[in-house]
C-alpha cells in the first residue's frame, strides 16, 4: 500500500469556472521523494493545497486522496486539522506566510505541538532548541522570542524544518522551499531536507521548478502543463530520457542555463546540476 494515493483529483474555481487541475492521480511511496515540476501555474501548488485540504471556499476540489489507507476528502474538518504538522507537514514557499505577523515564533511553534503532544512550556523549549542547533540555528530561545520579520526568509525556512523535526509527520510537503531565498540560503535549506529525510525515513512531496535541486533530493518526478500530468517517472529517467516535447524543453533549459551560471561563476554554484 502507498503512503499517499491520489485519484482522479479535478480542482475548479467556481467564482471564474476555470478548470485549475485535471483528473490528476499519482502515488507516493513510503520513505521516497516525489518532485512535482511545471511552470508557474501549471497546477504544483494547487495539487498541495488540495493534499492538505486548504483551498478557499470558492475553490471545489472532487477525487480521491488516500493517506495511510484513510479517505482525507471524507474526514471533518477537525480531525484533518489533526492530521496536520503531526502526520502532514507542508513547508511552504515563502517562510513569512506561515507564521502570524504579530505574534512572536514560539508561542506559534508552542501552540501547535502544545495540540499535538500536549507538552508543557518547558518540554517544547528543550525540544525546539535541540531540532533549531541542528539546522545551524543558534541562540534558539532567543530566536524564539523574535518576531517573523525580525528573521531572514531562510532563517523562518529552517524554523519550519526544525518544526518538522519535532513533530516527526509522515508526509512533508516542500513547496517551492528554496525559491525566495539566495544562493547559500538555498544550499543549507536543501541540506537540511536531506537530513530532514534520513533522519525521518518518512516521505516527502517537493515542488520545485528547479531541476537541479530536484534532480537532488528526488525519486520520482511527475511533470505538470496547465493543470495536467503530461510525463511521470523515476528521476533517472525523466533526466536521461524524458519522452514528452514539453519535459524535454524543461531538462534542456535547466541544463542550458546551468552551463551558463558555470560559465560566470567557473563552476561554483552548489545546486547546479552536474
Amino acid at each position: 500500500m502507498h503512503l499517499l494515493e491520489v485519484q482522479h483529483l479535478h480542482v475548479t474555481d467556481r467564482h471564474t469556472g476555470s478548470v485549475l487541475l485535471r483528473d490528476s492521480s499519482f502515488h507516493v511511496k513510503q520513505g521516497s521523494c516525489l518532485a512535482i515540476v511545471g511552470e508557474s501555474g501549471s497546477g504544483k501548488s494547487v495539487t498541495c493545497k488540495s493534499i492538505m485540504r486548504l483551498h478557499k471556499a470558492w475553490i471545489r476540489q472532487t477525487g480521491e486522496i488516500w493517506f495511510k489507507g484513510e479517505e482525507l476528502s471524507a474526514l471533518p474538518e477537525r480531525q484533518m486539522r489533526k492530521k496536520r504538522g503531526k502526520q502532514l507537514a507542508m513547508i511552504l514557499q515563502h517562510g513569512m506566510r506561515a507564521f502570524d505577523p504579530t505574534c512572536v515564533i514560539g508561542v506559534q511553534i508552542g501552540e501547535t505541538l502544545k495540540e499535538h503532544y500536549g507538552w508543557s512550556r518547558a518540554e517544547i523549549e528543550a525540544n525546539m532548541s535541540l531540532a533549531m542547533m541542528s539546522v545551524r540555528l543558534n541562540n534558539p530561545v532567543e530566536l524564539m522570542n523574535k518576531y517573523p520579520h525580525q528573521l531572514s526568509g531562510g532563517m523562518l525556512q529552517r524554523v519550519m524544518i526544525a518544526l518538522a523535526f519535532v513533530l516527526e509527520p509522515d508526509l512533508i510537503i516542500a513547496d517551492e522551499p528554496t525559491t525566495a531565498l539566495d544562493t547559500i540560503a538555498q544550499f543549507e535549506v536543501v541540506e537540511q531536507l536531506i537530513a530532514l529525510r534520513e533522519r525521518m525515513n518518512g516521505a516527502m512531496i517537493l515542488v520545485s521548478h528547479d531541476l537541479g535541486i530536484v534532480r537532488r533530493l528526488a525519486d520520482d518526478i511527475i511533470v505538470m502543463k496547465d493543470g495536467e500530468i503530461v510525463e511521470r517517472g523515476s528521476a533517472n529517467v525523466i533526466f536521461s530520457a524524458a519522452q514528452h516535447a514539453y519535459t524535454q524543453r524543461l531538462v534542456e533549459a535547466n541544463r542550458a542555463l546551468n552551463g551558463h551560471f558555470e560559465r560566470l561563476k567557473g563552476g561554483g554554484l552548489g545546486l547546479v546540476e552536474h
